[in-house]
């Protein structure tokens, strides 16, 4: 079947005369709208003088162009495609299996002889190759409206065939409504153009991710998630986060959720929907797990407070990393670790454990560290002695040991004796720390000052 009756029906005729000397081109349309893959003609009358130069003019050539007066038989485009007709001094070009790239203005070219008349037609005939689209809309939330379109007018009062799911449905209007499952699809076409569908409407497929790149993610580096469906019309997608803000993100006709610096708070789980005027599908989580370094390290003292000659200290390291850090212990100074655990502990501190240790934290995207100061605690000089003597005495507020550095304003401390102690004693930038210990009498505990008053 042929386009160019239908579209004579439809386009006024023109009869514009071109040129001058009655010279001229007439075309029967201006306009042509035709689907692609049709066949279409277009036809045109031509006159010229009877006499030039006191000679009979006799048409010698006729043919169609574009541009540049090339012969549309000689273009690679059109091989095979364009067929010439004339009758008399009307003159038809038939293009069939028209292509998107057809639509142009054709314009028509005689030669006659004398080779100086000649004649191109300055206007021509515009056509216009569409493809037919499932145009949808909804009437409520349950049924929608389909309707066929094309880009350009068709002839009037065309026919339409309607296809659901490769099935003719008997429906030959423009439009129709109804209800659609996830797996159908839509489509339509002219009557008599059956073999030229329109490219087909359904919902979305469920829907695919992806975590781009594929290999450990890094906190700081670029990640892309992509959502994948196939849908038409095109799916619009929106991602979300579980457990997370609600919308991250509505990504449009997009399909990626870009982070150009990745933290390890968007650490989780994400899942996208997609949605055309068909339907809408959920996609399956996909897991986002940065890695970093040891990060927020702290140590903690337990117990805390002053630590007390002889009793037990736990030094507990905690960090945050992923993966998990590996943890070790150090004392200042020292090149061998002390213990390769979380917990570090010292069961008998002694004066000489004091200093600064320090818990490494390593994984393996890198290694942090934190140090913490230990000290024994003074003592306050309350000195509790020897049972085997009685009574109370009091200590003088001046005194000097038997080692030099001497004590001032310590204050008047009562000794009551009850107990076996023996003293051991060190030295601060203030003046001699007395620490009490078992198993000594009160002469012992006074024979190791120079001097002592008692009263």
């Amino acid at each position: 079947m042929s386009l160019a009756a239908a579209a004579s029906g439809f386009v006024v005729l023109l009869f514009l005369v071109q040129g001058q000397d009655d010279w001229g081109v007439t075309f029967t349309s201006t306009e042509i709208c035709a689907v692609k893959g049709a066949t279409v003609e277009m036809s045109c009358d031509y006159k010229h003088p009877t006499y030039m130069y006191g000679n009979n003019l006799t048409v010698q050539e006729t043919f169609w162009f574009i541009k540049d007066l090339v012969d549309l038989t000689t273009v690679k485009a059109y091989t095979d495609r364009v067929q010439y007709s004339c009758d008399g001094k009307r003159c038809t070009l038939r293009i069939r299996d028209l292509r998107k790239s057809d639509s142009a203005v054709y314009k028509f070219r005689f030669i006659t002889n004398p080779p100086e008349g000649r004649y191109s037609s300055p206007t021509g005939v515009t056509l216009s190759v569409t493809d037919l689209h499932v145009y949808v809309s909804d009437l409520n939330s349950y049924k929608k409206m389909l309707t066929c379109r094309s880009d350009c007018p068709l002839p009037a009062h065309p026919t339409y065939v309607w296809y659901k799911n490769g099935h003719d449905i008997g429906i030959a209007t423009r439009s129709h409504s109804g209800n659609f499952q996830y797996e159908d699809s839509i489509s339509c076409a002219l009557g008599g153009f059956e073999d030229f569908l329109s490219d087909s409407v359904y919902p979305p497929k469920p829907p695919s991710l992806s975590v781009s790149p594929s290999a450990e993610i890094m906190e700081g580096s670029s990640v892309n998630l992509t959502c994948r469906t196939d849908a038409n019309p095109a799916a619009n997608s929106t991602w979300y986060k579980r457990n997370g803000n609600p919308a991250l993100l509505s990504l449009s006709k997009e399909s990626q959720l870009v982070f150009s610096s990745i933290q390890s708070s968007d650490s989780g789980l994400y899942y996208c929907t997609v949605e055309n005027a068909l339907g809408k599908r959920t996609s399956k989580d996909i897991g986002v797990d940065v890695k970093y370094a040891p990060k927020l390290l702290s140590v903690s003292v337990n117990p805390s407070g002053e630590i007390v000659e002889g009793s037990s200290v736990n030094l507990t390291c905690s960090s945050d990393a992923n993966p998990a850090a590996n943890y070790t212990w150090y004392k200042e100074d020292e090149d061998s670790p002390l213990h390769s655990e979380q917990t570090f502990t010292i069961t008998d501190f002694r004066a000489e454990h004091s200093g600064n240790y320090y818990c490494e934290a390593q994984n393996t995207r890198g290694r942090h560290n934190s140090t913490v100061y230990l000290n024994v605690a003074s003592s306050k000089f309350i000195i509790k002695c020897c049972g085997s003597l009685s009574g109370s005495y009091m200590l003088s507020d001046k005194f000097q040991s038997s080692w030099g550095p001497s004590l001032a304003s310590i204050g008047s401390l009562g000794l009551h004796w009850k107990a076996s102690v023996i003293l051991s004693k060190s030295v601060s930038t203030f003046g001699v720390l007395i620490t009490v210990l078992p198993n000594t009498s009160l002469q012992n505990l006074l024979s190791m000052f120079r001097w002592v008053e008692i009263w």
